[in-house]
């Protein structure tokens, strides 16, 4: 229990430091930190942790998988707005929409399939359109899920034109297998961006980049990303079990 309401306090004060990291990379880039949002991933950590940093004031969190996020959502406070990062199985969107209420965005969506489950879930409980992100393997990586950046217009004009109950909200990047980028990967997604945004009829300002995680996310502000997804920096090193 100790060890618990140690790891508890610290990740408080990590999530501290970060946002201040945040606001350096900002003032370099010469944005307002207002555009940046930090979205904690708490994947394999426990819920006393979550509610730590929640009664600290943050107020965005991201899981990865789909059971442990239908475990802890429900004993956490129901104005966090949850984030779902990465792959998501066309079969467990249902149960993801309907058991998560506050679920505040999927980032991200890597296929016409997936979109659709999402999008007839959605339909399904009568919530409100969900915020998605469609997710580009900028870095070439067999093992990354995404689409290809040539493909990332037409999955994102599905969503926009063809998932009423979706609402296309940007592109996401894993980046590299270390979890960090290169400036081409983050290149790469801005570029997705502008054919995006020309294709759809739509401001750049109004179609997020979500790009940047603990090892790169101050790069990744510098380049244009809205929105980083910071995990091991805040709650320390995962704790990895077969939670799917």
């Amino acid at each position: 229990m100790a060890r618990r309401v140690a790891e508890s306090a610290a990740a408080l004060v990590a999530l501290r430091n970060v946002m201040q990291r945040v606001q350096q990379a900002c003032d370099h880039a010469h944005r307002p930190a207002s555009q940046v949002r930090v979205v904690a991933v708490s994947k394999t950590k426990p819920v006393s942790m979550i509610q730590e940093v929640y009664d600290g004031g943050h107020r965005h969190f991201g899981e990865n998988y789909v059971q442990e996020f239908l475990e802890k959502a429900p004993q956490l406070p129901a104005d966090i707005q949850w984030h779902f990062v990465g792959h998501l199985q066309s079969n467990k969107a249902k149960v993801l929409v309907s058991g998560v209420p506050n679920l505040y965005m999927v980032e991200g969506v890597d296929s016409l399939k997936v979109a659709n489950h999402l999008d007839r879930a959605v339909s399904g409980v009568g919530r409100q359109p969900l915020r998605v992100l469609v997710q580009v393997n900028t870095s070439g990586e067999e093992s990354k899920s995404g689409v290809e950046p040539a493909e990332c217009v037409h999955l994102a004009k599905h969503v926009k034109q063809d998932c009423p109950n979706l609402l296309f909200s940007g592109l996401m990047t894993i980046g590299m297998r270390d979890y960090t980028s290169t400036p081409e990967n983050f290149q790469t997604l801005a570029n997705c961006r502008k054919e995006v945004c020309m294709e759809l009829d739509i401001p750049e300002h109004e179609c997020e980049l979500s790009m940047g995680m603990s090892g790169d996310f101050e790069l990744a502000i510098e380049m244009g990303s809205t929105n980083v997804r910071v995990g091991s920096t805040i709650f320390g090193a995962r704790e990895y079990t077969s939670k799917k």
